[in-house]
């Protein structure tokens, strides 16, 4: 997923469905800004305790539902969405740059989703299918 956002040095990107923190901590070596947002809110404490003990200064982390991104941050060079989506949310879509990328596990089935990137170009959304995969569900908005 991380290749496959194509991220560069001074890249701001966001990080959807924080877990342990391992993804936000691995995008915190490799570009400016990480915001990551967690659903579940003990993991989110543990996570933003995690990021502090180890002394990553450049991840912003909060809990919230991942479906509505975090706007006030935006816009974002890449959007990395850690956990399975039966449709691609709207506002994530909003608060990507143009010409950034969201990578994501895309399909309704607990047994597989297709990891797929897209890209966004003048307002409208290149896809490809890099192959599948499984993930945990998202919840929360998504699935309303």
């Amino acid at each position: 997923m991380t290749e496959s956002a194509q991220l560069a040095p001074n890249y701001k990107v966001l990080e959807v469905g924080t877990g342990s923190g391992y993804q936000a901590a691995v995008l915190s070596e490799i570009v400016a800004e990480v915001y990551t947002i967690e659903i579940i809110e003990s993991l989110a404490e543990n996570a933003t305790k995690r990021f502090e003990e180890l002394g990553y200064n450049n991840i912003h982390a909060k809990s919230g539902d991942c479906y509505a991104g975090w706007p006030e941050a935006s816009p974002f060079d890449a959007i990395i969405i850690t956990a399975a989506t039966p449709k691609t949310p709207k506002p994530l879509i909003e608060q990507l740059k143009n010409g950034g990328r969201i990578v994501l596990p895309l399909g309704a089935s607990s047994e597989s989703q297709d990891l797929i990137v897209l890209t966004k170009k003048d307002n409208t959304l290149e896809r490809t299918n890099i192959g599948s995969v499984v993930f945990v569900p998202m919840t929360g908005e998504v699935r309303k």
